[in-house]
């Protein structure tokens, strides 16, 4: 009743084998234009599949492309930061050790 296949003979005259496998059945009485329809169709949604999965995997190539380059830039900075923080620490002993001298003098 919801199937979009009829059978074009009741279900009691099939075979054994034609019971076992009523989708066979239904595929070989369907006729050659339904076959070439559902070949089509499968093959479009095919195509379309494919296409998706060449796309995603284009999409996940290019993110993981920005991900290492913002890897390279983050150790980039941090190098940098690491250079002025020690750049600091020279400045502020260079400070304190001419701050005693002022004081001594």
């Amino acid at each position: 009743a919801g199937s979009r296949y009829r059978l074009n003979r009741p279900f009691a005259k099939m075979s054994m084998e034609e019971q076992d496998f009523p989708e066979a059945v239904l595929v070989t009485e369907a006729g050659p234009q339904w076959l070439r329809a559902e070949v089509e169709r499968l093959t479009r949604e095919l195509r379309e599949t494919t296409h998706e999965k060449i796309q995603a995997a284009e999409y996940g190539l290019a993110v993981l492309e920005e991900k290492q380059q913002l890897k390279q830039r983050f150790d980039e900075l941090e190098m940098e930061y690491e250079t002025v923080r020690q750049e600091l620490d020279q400045l502020k002993e260079v400070s304190r050790g001419q701050s005693h001298a002022g004081g001594y003098v």
